[in-house]
């Protein structure tokens, strides 16, 4: 693809804007693929340049871009209430009829919702709520926090600590005290020789029960986890692991936190992940998808259990003191309230049920490739993790950006995905069909070729 800095617009771009998870130093060189205008699973560039937008933008845009439906639902919004907030007892009444619906939809009961506006302000605002409640319940020692290696939970200060990545801790002076790591669940990584799922899952959790007493019981809060791993590289985990997770949890009084902000709302072939995977969290948090991204909007919920001991120290402490000027917008929460309901009347939950052995038998159909070490993925997620040896599982170095280098040359033949190091990662728009999800794959068909021809002429790679 053209650089696009000879067009004005790109020009002021790359002076203008901080890029998000982007180098920053080779941008200034290369500039921007400036996207005007979105159709369908589609975007186009402002040079005409036309993408199926293989990662639904940042795993989010679930409808698509061009839901009508939505678009009146803001514009209605926008025209009655353009902005209330829900502190000191007032809340606009749309976003009742948000976390009213939420609660219905939600896998496990739940009893209350608090809104923010992005999936790192959710995951801060659960880590609060856990200390929170702890202080509450007596237990001022039990604040520490267990996230896992390769886990992503935002890039905030608290969220940022528990992501497990190393690009969102190094020099920012993080993470913060008080937050354990836990083993990553992926089997084709981190198993050992002729260990099985089961086994595999079964040694974790022993691992995670010694590091909880080794830090001592009485001092560890709770354990946050992506049903399934996201932008850790699309970690499925291996069968029986939440199972065996949980009966750990719930042996040391140490609370489960589901974090939905990528798997919520259909992704994984059910409304939650954590019904794929049967968790049973006592907190979610929740994103993306909620609006399919239209506007910003996201959401935690608690317990019973938990919202009584929030009351207690509110009671106590005359406030509670915590909330977002934005949080539960009226505009954001119509459009939220207006996706869930064409979720509900186009059971979207069951298209992808219908549409994702495409994704995932053709992916799996690259398993031959000579790159190719793993495929993995589940319902409209989905990743092929490309290596220098598909015996022993060598990664290429990093250095030479073998991942990022794959995603060049498919935008070339049309398609936006995205590389976390070598893992290539596909998530889809929720509507997309079959047909549309073989021209994808058809393409990155294409750029993975074109990435061993590109390692072959380097001398990176003899087969």
């Amino acid at each position: 693809m053209s650089s696009h800095k000879s067009n004005s617009t790109a020009e002021r771009d790359v002076e203008s804007l901080i890029h998000p998870f982007t180098n920053l130093k080779a941008h200034l060189e290369r500039g921007p693929v400036v996207i005007s205008r979105g159709e369908g699973v589609k975007v186009y560039g402002e040079d005409g340049s036309e993408y199926i937008e293989g990662m639904a933008g940042l795993w989010c845009t679930s409808l698509g871009w061009s839901e009508k439906r939505l678009i009146k639902a803001a514009t209605e919004a926008m025209e009655r209430l353009p902005f209330y907030h829900s502190f000191t007892h007032k809340v606009p009444d749309i976003t009742v009829d948000l976390a009213e619906k939420l609660l219905a939809l939600a896998p496990v009961k739940m009893g209350k919702v608090f809104f923010a506006n992005s999936g790192s302000e959710a995951v801060d605002t659960a880590i609060k709520l856990v200390w929170y409640i702890n202080n509450a319940r007596g237990k001022p020692e039990k604040k520490k926090i267990i996230a896992r290696e390769k886990a992503y939970h935002g890039v905030t200060v608290a969220g940022a600590s528990l992501t497990g990545l190393a690009p969102c801790q190094n020099d920012f002076d993080l993470p913060i005290a008080g937050v354990l790591r836990a083993g990553c669940p992926h089997h084709y990584r981190y198993a050992k020789d002729g260990e099985s799922e089961e086994d595999f899952a079964t040694r974790l959790a022993d691992e995670l029960e010694q590091l909880i007493l080794d830090a001592g019981p009485d001092t560890v809060a709770a354990m946050f986890a992506e049903p399934m791993m996201g932008a850790g590289g699309v970690i499925i985990p291996p069968a029986t692991y939440y199972e065996k997770i949980q009966t750990v949890l719930k042996k040391y009084d140490v609370l489960l936190v589901a974090d939905e902000v990528i798997c919520g709302f259909g992704r994984t072939g059910n409304m939650w992940g954590s019904q794929t995977f049967d968790m049973k969290p006592d907190i979610m948090t929740m994103a993306k998808a909620l609006s399919s991204a239209y506007l910003p909007i996201s959401a935690v919920m608690v317990s019973d259990e938990i919202f009584d001991d929030m009351v207690k120290q509110s009671e106590k402490l005359g406030v509670f003191g915590h909330g977002y000027t934005y949080g539960g917008h009226p505009v954001a929460a119509a459009v939220a309230l207006e996706t869930l309901k064409i979720y509900e009347e186009r059971d979207i939950v069951s298209h992808v049920r219908e549409v994702s052995p495409a994704l995932q038998n053709g992916l799996k159909a690259f398993a031959d490739h000579p790159l190719v070490g793993e495929v993995r993925g589940i319902g409209l997620v989905g990743a092929v993790e490309l290596v220098k040896n598909k015996d022993t599982h060598e990664s290429f170095d990093p250095a030479l950006g073998v991942g990022p280098k794959c995603v060049q040359f498919l935008e070339e033949n049309g398609v936006i995905g995205r590389a976390m190091v070598d893992n290539l990662a596909f998530s889809p728009p929720l509507i997309i069909t079959a047909a549309e999800i073989e021209e994808m794959l058809a393409r990155f068909g294409k750029a993975l070729d074109q990435t061993l021809e590109w390692l072959e002429s380097e001398g990176h790679f003899a087969p």
